[in-house]
């Protein structure tokens, strides 16, 4: 019986093979989540391979129209089994390589205000990569939880043809063009100037988008022109104004540890194109369109700078929006999340955000991803519609493990006004009551005094600087403040930098970067009526300027005080002019709304 028995079990293997070995590879989930299924785990068994999408624009002159360099990397199952999958799908300019930092690449910052810098140099981009790899990022995370991964160099920059534009329409246009062909909407063809077309078989026409920096503007970009297929974004850190990148409040500001950068160094800093088409690039793009609307002169908002601003854009934006950033990002500040992440709401899209105490990058946790896109992408009923909208990293704790919210702003904030008193080149005070005759103070320009210093000075002719009384509990702000400053300048323009810190001032090599800048913002007196006309300001007449610092959402612990920092140029981030500018401040009209949780009682209890 035993012989017989193992007779048959040997025949049903022969004939009709074993069962398990026919079962094939799908997604898998658990608690909402897409699991790794050890079928899909193995790079080896990959499936690799790149294209040319076709998009509906020319932008580099030839007469034909441009081709986007596309690559996919899919799970064997894909063509063995003939399961589709959905997309995660990633747009960059930086996969082929950028230009060197060479000396005058950037912007000479060291002149008057009103004044233009001299010619800076114009490098040229050694396009990296071979085909058929575009970028591995990615692909280990999500191919084998059950999804394609689909990478594209944006225009004008590696195989993609056409011109970098710096955030124009064909940025946009480019992933959608994508989207388009993984919806089986456009062509795809397996060379850049071949007949032969390559379709997407494989996809179920559902694809989510994310990345960080520039490849998490994308995703905002593509998202911007209503594409159907694109069913969530993910954007970790993006710029969604290049305005607000290189402008603020009407000032000319660079972005964090680029002094001297603007958008036509950026422009050359990608163009890693077919150097045949550079020369029409860059007389079209860099040298009329940019240096005819960027105005490094008064930096003001003009048609230039609101045709690359997506908040403009978002009316037909239908994608489910995950947006991640840090508190601390000096470059790609977090004014861009939180203006898009309000939009959003606004507009009734489903929204989540998530905001770390770091710098610039830094992605949500893998499982908040994971949730949005296995929802979004996979059509898992996982209920992360009603999870917490806002998920904040608190200060002592990981990235992998933020506090939930119910939003951002913490609902329970209510903005609180503080008043100044006189002795701002000491301190002077930061105070609820309203005290009248605090008169003028006075404080002098000079760039080569850094903020730093002047919040650790205890006498400076450089700043004025207003503190709280200490707190006896922590006291948690969560929000933009504002600022709304009365001064009249010696000089008909000045920078206006203004710096909320937390004193006294950590000096240890090891202080948390939370420790000392809470946040900060910069404006352009010469805009106090409006952003898009500067006027001349006249010697010793007072003008009213009010603008939003960076947002925030952080807790003051006991023990320290919230000090209001006013000076004039930021050595960090605005032009040098010679020192010696004054600016007076009307004490009287100048005040401070600060984003309390517990309003003004969360204040009092916090100074007892």
């Amino acid at each position: 019986m035993k012989k017989l028995f193992l007779s048959l079990t040997i025949l049903s293997i022969v004939f009709f093979g074993n069962a398990q070995s026919f079962e094939k590879a799908t997604p898998i989930f658990e608690n909402g989540e897409a699991q790794i299924v050890e079928a899909f785990s193995d790079p080896s068994k990959w499936l690799r391979h790149d294209l040319f999408v076709e998009a509906e624009f020319d932008t580099d002159g030839d007469g034909k129209l441009d081709r986007m360099h596309v690559s996919v990397t899919r799970p064997q199952q894909t063509e063995s089994e003939g399961l589709k999958l959905p997309i995660i799908y990633v747009s960059s300019p930086y996969f082929a390589g950028v230009a060197p930092n060479v000396d005058g690449l950037f912007w000479d910052v060291k002149h008057e205000l009103g004044e233009m810098a001299k010619d800076r140099v114009h490098p040229e981009v050694k396009r990296l990569g071979q085909r058929p790899i575009i970028s591995n990022s990615h692909i280990k995370k999500w191919v084998p939880r059950g999804y394609i991964v689909v990478h594209s160099s944006s225009p004008g920059t590696g195989l993609s043809q056409g011109s970098p534009t710096v955030g124009g329409d064909n940025e946009s246009l480019a992933p959608k063009a994508v989207i388009d062909w993984l919806c089986g909407r456009a062509k795809g063809y397996s060379e850049p100037y071949g007949n032969k077309t390559i379709e997407a078989y494989w996809s179920t026409g559902k694809v989510g988008m994310t990345g960080t920096s520039y490849n998490g503007t994308i995703p905002l970009a593509a998202a911007t022109t209503g594409v159907e297929g694109l069913e969530a974004i993910i954007p970790i850190a993006p710029n969604t104004s290049y305005y607000h990148y290189y402008r603020s409040n009407g000032l000319v500001r660079s972005p964090g540890g680029y002094l001297g950068e603007d958008i036509d160094v950026l422009y050359d800093f990608i163009h890693s194109g077919d150097e045949a088409k550079r020369p029409y690039n860059n007389k079209n793009v860099r040298d009329t369109e940019m240096k005819n609307g960027m105005d490094r002169i008064t930096g003001d908002y003009n048609d230039f700078w609101a045709g690359r601003d997506y908040l403009n854009d978002m009316k037909p934006m239908k994608a489910a929006l995950l947006m991640s950033h840090g508190f601390n990002d000096w470059n790609v500040m977090p004014e861009h999340s939180y203006r898009i992440y309000k939009a959003a709401k606004e507009k009734g899209l489903s929204v989540q955000t998530y905001y770390h105490q770091n710098g610039h990058g830094g992605p949500p946790p893998i499982r908040l991803m994971n949730r949005w896109f296995t929802r979004y992408l996979h059509g898992v009923e996982n209920g992360v519609e009603k999870d917490p909208k806002a998920w904040i990293v608190r200060e002592h704790d990981t990235q992998e493990n933020p506090t939930s919210y119910p939003d951002y702003p913490n609902p329970d904030t209510s903005l609180v006004t503080l008043n100044l008193t006189k002795g701002g080149n000491k301190s002077g005070g930061l105070t609820i009551e309203k005290i009248r005759k605090q008169g003028t103070e006075l404080l002098i320009d000079d760039y080569q005094v850094s903020g730093a210093e002047l919040a650790k000075a205890k006498v400076s002719d450089n700043r004025l600087l207003y503190l709280t009384p200490k707190f006896t509990k922590d006291l948690h702000i969560s929000g933009a403040p504002r600022v709304t400053i009365k001064l009249s300048s010696s000089k008909p323009a000045a920078n206006l930098s203004v710096w909320l810190v937390s004193l006294p001032w950590n000096s240890d090599s090891k202080a948390k970067i939370t420790d000392n800048i809470i946040t900060r913002g910069w404006a352009d007196p010469q805009n106090y009526k409006s952003l898009t006309k500067s006027e001349p300001l006249e010697s010793g007449k007072f003008y009213n300027i009010s603008f939003e610092l960076m947002p925030d959402d952080q807790i003051i612990s006991k023990g320290q005080q919230i000090g209001l920092l006013i000076f004039s140029s930021d050595q960090e981030f605005t032009l040098h002019p010679e020192p010696g500018t004054e600016l007076t401040i009307d004490l009287n009209e100048t005040k401070l709304e600060l984003p309390i949780v517990g309003g003004i009682e969360g204040l009092k209890s916090s100074i007892k």
